[in-house]
């Protein structure tokens, strides 16, 4: 069953971001959100925590489009969503959300999470070639992801195979 699960997931990630371009603006907001809680799934973290912890960092631009997860089972543990503006908040979060409008930040974001197993993501178009994690980027009239391998392995994250075979592009390491 689980596995049936994780084939269509796969098979939908790709179909949902074929449509971003027939899509008004909160739509793709909630596409993002939806990539934000596939990568839940598809990386291994060093440590189990018992929740699945996503923080927002700055400006708040997913918040709404995130509102809708809060709570449910991912992965078998429950999503948590914490808005965080310093580094003494990221040692809870698996998952730091980092959005474009942050730009002047990024690499201020990135030197307080060296070390830190946490999944850096922004959708910068940039941020994964700069030192982050995942980096959505609008692609034609899709929403496509590329990850920065290097970034996962200095971060102890160990991405699904699924993940990086879905991936524009993989920086780093290999495949």
């Amino acid at each position: 069953m689980v596995r049936l699960f994780r084939i269509l997931l796969t098979g939908l990630i790709p179909l949902l971001a074929g449509t971003v371009g027939q899509a008004q603006v909160g739509s793709e907001q909630q596409l993002k959100a939806a990539y934000l809680v596939n990568f839940l799934k598809y990386v291994e973290w060093p440590e189990s925590h018992a929740k699945a912890t996503l923080c927002l960092f700055g400006r708040d631009v997913m918040g709404a489009a995130l509102g809708g997860y809060e709570g449910r089972l991912i992965a078998g543990r429950e999503l948590v969503l914490r808005r965080v503006s310093s580094p003494d908040q990221f040692p809870d979060c698996q998952i730091l959300y980092v959005p474009d409008t942050e730009e002047a930040r990024f690499a201020a974001v990135l030197r307080w999470t060296e070390g830190l197993p946490i999944l850096t993501v922004s959708d910068a178009e940039f941020f994964a070639r700069q030192g982050g994690g995942v980096a959505l980027i609008r692609e034609d009239t899709r929403l496509r992801f590329e990850v920065n391998l290097d970034a996962l392995n200095r971060a102890k994250l160990k991405p699904a195979s699924q993940m990086l075979r879905l991936a524009r592009q993989v920086i780093g390491g290999a495949r």
